[in-house]
């Protein structure tokens, strides 16, 4: 495997790690009564779409931090 394949790699299982993690995170959320009492699919979809958005999010932040430092390794040597 060359480069862009495991770089590929990683960046899928770093996204779909802090995904799981942030779909974790926000079960211990009471967000029970934003919601509407009969209505625990709208529930289970925000807090799918809420930990998509967040564990991408920091799952870039990490990568690209990642790619800094390796960056600034390369520079100064």
């Amino acid at each position: 495997m060359n480069f862009i394949q495991i770089q590929s790699l990683i960046t899928l299982f770093s996204h779909l790690f802090f995904i799981a993690l942030s779909y974790w995170a926000l079960q211990g959320l009471r967000t029970d009564h934003l919601f509407k009492k009969n209505a625990p699919q709208q529930l289970r979809i925000f807090y799918v779409l809420f930990a998509v958005a967040i564990g991408y999010t920091v799952s870039n932040f990490f990568l690209d931090f990642m790619n800094y430092s390796q960056n600034l390794l390369t520079f100064f040597q």
